[in-house]
Parts: C-alpha cells; structure tokens; sequence
C-alpha cells in the first residue's frame, strides 16, 4: 500500500488533544502518515468542540478555508470528528457539503474502516454510536507513537451531571470509567517512552470509580512509578470530592498543588437554575479544605457569564466569589446556547449587557492572574522542562502551579527538574535562571 498523508486539526479541550493524538495513531494503521503541509493532504480531519457556538461556527469556517485551497486540485477526504460531529450527525452534510465521513468521540477507533470504505466506495458515511468499552479494547493494541514529556491519559468520559447549559452528557454520553489496570498499563508505556508528567482527563474525573479503585487510590498506584515525577488532573465537579482525594494532596509529592475546579457561578440563584447541585458555600467549604490540606495550593476556575435570569446582584455575588477564592489562573465566557440543552429555552440576557459584565470580571481574573505570578519573583519554582523553544538557547517548561517557565540556558535537558530563581513575570509567563 502506498503511504499517504493526513493532516488533523483539534479545537477544544485537553480531552480532544488526547482523542486526536489516539487518531492520529490509529491512522498509521492504514498507512496514513502526519503532515503539517496543509496544501499537501489526502485527508483532512477535524476534531471538533460543540461547548460554544463560536467554537462549532469556526469549524464549519475552517472546512470552507480547505475548500478554497483544494478548489483546484485533487478532493481530499474530509472527516468531522468529535463533539460537533456527535451533535449534529447527518446534519453535518447539510452545512458542508465538503465533508464526507462524520464519526463521534465514542466511535472513532473505527475511522480505519471508514476511510478504507470511503476509497472503495465513494459513499458519505456517519457513525455517532456511544460504545466507550469498545473504544479503548481497539485503543490499547494500537501502538503510541506520541512521545512527550508531560503526557495526558483519559480515564474517564461522559456526565451524569446534566448542568443545564452542557451538550456533554449528549455529547460524550453517561459516565464511564476505564479499567484501572488498562490505565496502569498506558501510563507504564509513556514512561518507558520518556513521559515524566502525567495528566488524568475526564469529564468529571473527580468521579472515577473502577470496582473499588477511586481517583485517589488510582493517582495513588500511578505515584509508585518510579521514573512518573508528577501526577495533576482535570476537569473537576465540586460534589465528587472525598476526604481520600483531598488528603492525597497533602500526602502524595507528586500530585502537584494546582487543581481546576470549575463554579461557574458565585449566585446561589444561577447555581440552581444551572443545576449545578451545590451552593456558593459548599464551594468555598470545599476550598478550605483543600487549603487546609495543603496550603500552598492554587486554583483555576471556569465561569459562564450572562446565565439565563442572571441580575445584578448575581453579577456581584461572582465577583465576590472570585475576590474571595483568588484564583490564580480561570476562564470565563457568555453564556452560549446549546442545541438540546434545557437552558436552550430559556430567554438570553442583553450581548451588550453580558459583554460588560464579562470584561469587568475578566478584568478582575487577569488582576489576580498577573498579581500572583509576580508573587513569584525573586522565589524559587520547581520547573519540569518540556522543550526546547525556537529561540535556540530558551527552554520551556512549567512550574508546579503549571505557569510556564522559559528559561535561557545550553545546559537544560527536555525532562529534567529543576529549581529555577524567577526573575521576571507577564501575566501568561515567569521568567528566570538556574538557581
């Protein structure tokens, strides 16, 4: 079989990088190779994001951008993979008439056969089935060919959550939480391969439960290997946390003292029409525990601006959350509605009105942002260095709190751990030298 080449493109989050990295290795199955040449594909595959509209609306933008550039020459094979493929199934051939197999999050270990189908026949095909245990059986005798120094690993998919502004549970469907050998097993590989950071994904990882193993008792077995120097995970719901995984922090050195716990709001009203199923000060109990457990430990956070029913005062009771809480790095966004969701009904608040309100907290989350990295001048951050940068003499890296670090200096190593003295700060970055 002559070689030929794909090229994938990811939009969204860290679960869809892990999904396109698992593609990209299921491609070499069929003697597709990676390029980076946008003008040179045989096949285009996009891995698509269905949380924002914006997100879904640039999709659809980017195919019409291949479109102009293949408008002359041969038609590669375009797939939709991913969120907005799973929503819109057959839709998807309605908006684009440019593409021509749509597989879902659940199903795309298939995507061999489909494109193997696709030559043979020349027929548009869709495949959105949910079967997550299949998945990860075709996944595990696929060969990595990914190799990083800070590596995620999936193990878990789906909600049970149902927040009423979320396409997840549609999406991703219920949850599911992988064999925790299987996982051991995938970790163990990445190691051999020279991963020293491991990332655990899931929708609601905090949920993980396989038999009697829980999140905890998973990072637990994880820390035990040896050449593992540092374990993180996300993305978190507040109600899943138990007394085991909260202690870990304060227990395990190599669970790094960052976690992203997602509120979304800080108006007990909002937090109950999004059911979100716990309030303003079940959050903020939750916080204080984990500082009390480690006391050196940062948040993230997500925020939806603009809620449907969202007043005033709800408006200030996140800015009162976020002054409270200081978290050291979030993301915020209006809320955008989504096909099939409750919230989908319910009547949208003013753009100008949500824009103001997003900037003025946006303005106070960069505030933090930037004052916290600049409380890391003149200390000492452990730094675990990933790459080289193109500056030749620059190395990247990320500190325990996962600010990256650049670093200049010949005598760095992609890998390696070391104390690096911070000498200067931006909002996004810390800069500094060997101490």
């Amino acid at each position: 079989m002559t070689s030929k080449s794909f090229y994938i493109k990811t939009f969204g989050c860290q679960m869809n990088e892990y999904d396109s990295n698992k593609i990209s290795d299921l491609m070499t199955t069929i003697e597709y190779m990676k390029t980076d040449k946008i003008d040179e594909a045989d096949c285009f595959i996009f891995n698509t994001c269905h949380i924002r509209e914006k997100a879904t609306q640039k999709v659809y933008s980017d195919i019409g951008k291949i479109k102009k550039i293949y408008k002359n020459k041969r038609k590669p094979i375009f797939v939709l993979a991913g969120c907005v493929a799973q929503a819109e199934s057959s839709v998807v051939f309605e908006k684009s008439d440019y593409v021509d197999i749509v597989v879902g999050p659940q199903a795309y270990h298939k995507l061999p056969n489909l494109i193997n189908e696709f030559n043979l026949k020349k027929q548009k095909s869709v495949d959105t089935e949910l079967n997550v245990d299949e998945k990860f059986d075709v996944l595990k005798n696929i060969k990595n060919t990914n190799s990083k120094i800070s590596s995620f690993v999936t193990i878990q998919e789906g909600c049970d959550k149902f927040c009423k502004f979320c396409v997840v549970p549609y999406t991703r469907g219920p949850e599911y939480s992988r064999d925790h050998l299987k996982i051991l097993d995938e970790v163990k590989l990445l190691a051999d391969q020279g991963t020293k950071e491991i990332i655990l994904l899931g929708q609601n990882v905090s949920a993980y439960k396989n038999n009697e193993i829980t999140l905890a008792k998973l990072i637990k077995k994880i820390c035990k290997i040896e050449s593992i120097e540092r374990v993180r995970f996300t993305t978190s719901h507040p109600n899943d946390f138990d007394e085991e995984l909260i202690l870990l922090f304060s227990e395990e050195p190599k669970l790094m003292p960052q976690l992203h716990l997602p509120v979304q709001s800080g108006s007990d009203k909002i937090l109950k029409l999004m059911n979100r199923n716990h309030t303003r000060l079940d959050y903020l109990k939750l916080i204080e525990k984990f500082k009390k457990s480690k006391p050196d430990i940062q948040f993230s956070s997500d925020f939806i601006i603009g809620f449907p029913g969202e007043d005033e005062e709800d408006h200030q009771d996140t800015i009162n959350l976020i002054k409270e809480v200081n978290f050291t790095l979030s993301y915020s966004f209006i809320y955008s509605q989504r096909p099939g969701t409750p919230a989908t009904n319910l009547d949208k608040l003013p753009q100008d009105l949500c824009q103001k309100r997003l900037e003025e907290i946006q303005g106070i989350l960069f505030k933090q942002q930037v004052e916290f990295n600049h409380s890391m001048v003149s200390k000492e951050n452990t730094v675990l260095f990933e790459n080289r940068t193109t500056q030749g003499d620059q190395f990247f890296g990320r500190n325990q709190y996962m600010t990256p670090v650049f670093v200049k200096n010949d005598l760095i190593s992609a890998g390696e751990i070391k104390k690096i003295l911070i000498q200067d700060a931006n909002r996004n970055n810390l800069f500094g030298k060997i101490a």
